[in-house]
């Protein structure tokens, strides 16, 4: 289960940033003139992609393992998958899931 959790705590991260990222080069958007939005392009695309083909994949592989590894409860599995879309939540359930998962160790 750590290697699960590990990943999980990885992936989850990275997810996290680049949803971040992209967010914010969206939020341009309003604040730069179309010729700027236009030159962008390659970076929204990049970023894009990233997160959407290859990233929010391997978060959702490393979340099923965790699940299986950890036997965690649907509802909050379906919270972990949630959390690849909404940006900061990805790092707030990556805290709560290591949180709850790892034991305490007497000091």
């Amino acid at each position: 289960m750590e290697k699960a959790l590990r990943r999980y705590r990885v992936m989850a991260r990275v997810t996290g940033v680049v949803l971040i990222i992209l967010i914010g080069i969206w939020t341009t958007k309003w604040y730069v003139s179309p010729t700027t939005w236009d030159s962008l392009k390659p970076i929204r695309v990049l970023f894009g992609m990233g997160h959407g083909v290859i990233l929010y994949p391997l978060y959702l592989v490393t979340c099923f393992q965790l699940v299986i590894a950890a036997r965690i409860k649907l509802i909050y599995f379906v919270a972990m998958l949630l959390s690849g879309f909404v940006p900061f939540l990805a790092f707030v359930m990556e805290r709560y899931t290591e949180k709850n998962l790892v034991p305490r160790r007497p000091q």
